[in-house]
């Protein structure tokens, strides 16, 4: 099924005041090179929910995340759902040696990405070493982030990995801006579930143990850790 796409823009010179150039993979291409790229892409918003790419499409695009927040899941045989990661601004997704998509991409609230056709961006690729080292380094972090989330899973404790999780997620938002005291979670308490491979039972409990005995404050919206060396200790 295809995503109903809100609206579509022609990028018309807006990677100048784009938010998110410094952390793209943009961000190593000069000016007159960066004319040329923006006129690749086009500007696409999703709705909440919405699906951006699902598993196993052909990939026809790549797509690089300008606002909001996207989970990238994968369907288990039995018919759950893990969630593989989340996919925050400046985050650069579709690239595989498959051809195909291998996990899918939905938006958690409203989502803009810039929307580039494969062929077109592969070509533009192709004799720009310094772009090909940006995807390379992006690969590398996504690479990091993956076996980060291996080791997560592999916790036996729901308070390790609950902890482990705020920690990493509040480690992924100076660079956006975000504050350390407040950690926002615009994911809900199943997404969470999810990515850790728990019930939303036990993600609950053990965000009201964890406020109970003083490590963190749940708000509307996100935590505060009002004890960070507790929640560290509870992640090592």
């Amino acid at each position: 099924m295809k995503p109903s796409v809100v609206a579509i823009e022609p990028n018309g010179h807006v990677c100048d005041d784009c938010a998110v150039r410094g952390a793209a993979v943009c961000a190593s291409l000069d000016a007159a090179e960066l004319r040329e790229f923006e006129h690749l892409g086009r500007r696409v918003h999703f709705d909440s929910g919405e699906t951006v790419f699902s598993e196993e499409d052909i990939t026809t695009s790549f797509y690089n995340v300008l606002e909001g927040l996207m989970r990238l899941y994968k369907l288990l045989p039995d018919g759950r759902r893990q969630i593989v990661g989340f996919a925050l601004p400046g985050d650069f997704l579709g690239m595989n040696i498959s051809g195909r998509h291998n996990f899918s991409a939905d938006a958690i609230g409203a989502v803009t990405v810039c929307q580039f056709g494969k062929a077109a961006f592969s070509r533009f690729v192709e004799d720009r070493p310094q772009l090909l080292r940006r995807i390379n380094e992006l690969a590398i972090r996504e690479l990091a982030q993956a076996r980060d989330h291996m080791v997560l899973l592999g916790r036996r404790a729901a308070d390790e990995k609950v902890a482990a999780f705020l920690l990493g997620w509040r480690q992924r938002l100076p660079a956006l801006g975000g504050s350390l005291d407040m950690v926002p979670l615009p994911m809900s308490r199943q997404d969470i579930a999810d990515y850790l491979g728990l019930t939303i039972e036990t993600v609950s409990r053990t965000f009201t143990k964890l406020e109970r005995h003083g490590a963190i404050e749940i708000l509307h919206g996100g935590i505060s850790l009002r004890d960070p060396a507790r929640v560290e200790a509870l992640a090592a």
